[in-house]
């Protein structure tokens, strides 16, 4: 269950979405315009937002260039629009929004964007807490996702690790932490001790997660000092 935001002046869209959204089990803000939008960023702290383009007071181009602007764009934002150009949607993704969904939203396409936005909100929230900085400039996987649902991710000096993110998100997640933990095993040749210093856990709780991640910890040199 998520917290979803859905910033349409229709209202006969806004309550359409509101009650498939609703039927997936996701609790459900609404707003008519930029102004409320605004104010249940800041209230609701939603996981996603479904932001139209055309709205009378401000649109939402501007919308999210404001959030991009000011640092709050923290979260994957969809774009919706019955009447933009191609322009205005390639725009739009470069300024930051996951994807453009065109109307009328066939509930096919519909989930399907919901399902992989917070599928990228989850995965930067599952791992933040535990990422160094320079971790997350290594392993960004929702900035390079593309077309085809494949995330692409650094794990060595020279390696790649290869994500689909069209998949249950437990996995998703999974395949990712397995990922960070067996980079930060190789850059410290092993040791568990620094490993669990540079990741934030207790050596009992890396062992632990190793394990259910099913890392190999046999492979190369896995110093325990």
């Amino acid at each position: 269950m998520a917290n979803i935001l859905v910033v349409d002046d229709e209202l006969g869209i806004r309550d359409l979405l509101c009650e498939i959204l609703n039927d997936e089990g996701h609790n459900v803000e609404v707003a008519e315009n930029a102004a409320q939008a605004r104010a249940a960023r800041l209230r609701e702290r939603p996981d996603l937002v479904l932001l139209d383009i055309w709205m009378p007071d401000t649109d939402g181009v501007t919308l999210l260039k404001e959030w991009s602007a000011t640092g709050a764009l923290t979260m994957p934002v969809i774009m919706m629009s019955g009447h933009a150009t191609i322009d205005t949607a390639v725009e739009a993704t470069k300024i930051g929004a996951l994807a453009f969904l065109e109307k009328p939203i066939t509930l096919q396409k519909l989930l399907k964007a919901v399902e992989q936005g917070l599928a990228r909100s989850m995965i930067r929230r599952t791992v933040a807490p535990v990422f160094t900085s320079a971790a997350m400039q290594m392993i960004d996987v929702a900035s390079k996702v593309d077309q085809a649902g494949l995330a692409v991710a650094e794990t060595g000096p020279q390696s790649e690790q290869s994500f689909l993110l069209d998949k249950p998100l437990r996995e998703s997640r999974d395949e990712f932490e397995k990922a960070y933990f067996e980079y930060h095993l190789a850059k410290e040749n092993g040791s568990m001790t620094r490993v669990a210093e540079k990741t934030g856990l207790e050596r009992t709780h890396l062992y632990r997660k190793l394990k259910q991640l099913g890392v190999d910890l046999t492979r190369g040199k896995r110093a325990v000092v």
